[in-house]
């Protein structure tokens, strides 16, 4: 499972506990607190998807080098 969407799940559980709370100062802590983790997966994703574009952009340009010797 992907840290992405293990914040996922976090997410959902947090919906979740708001959905069942009976204390009505909890509900919105708990919609909060699944936004966070909604972000954090969001964020998560793009550090990944960056992290992917610059390998292969490292391995084209030792592919490049490669090719010239």
């Amino acid at each position: 499972m992907t840290p992405s969407e293990q914040f996922l799940r976090f997410a959902a559980e947090c919906e979740s506990m708001a959905k069942f709370t009976h204390d009505r100062e909890n509900k919105p802590v708990w919609h909060r607190l699944a936004e966070r983790w909604v972000r954090c997966a969001e964020l998560a994703e793009r550090q990944n998807a960056a992290l992917a574009q610059r390998r292969e952009r490292r391995r084209q340009t030792k592919q490049q080098i490669g090719d010239e010797s």
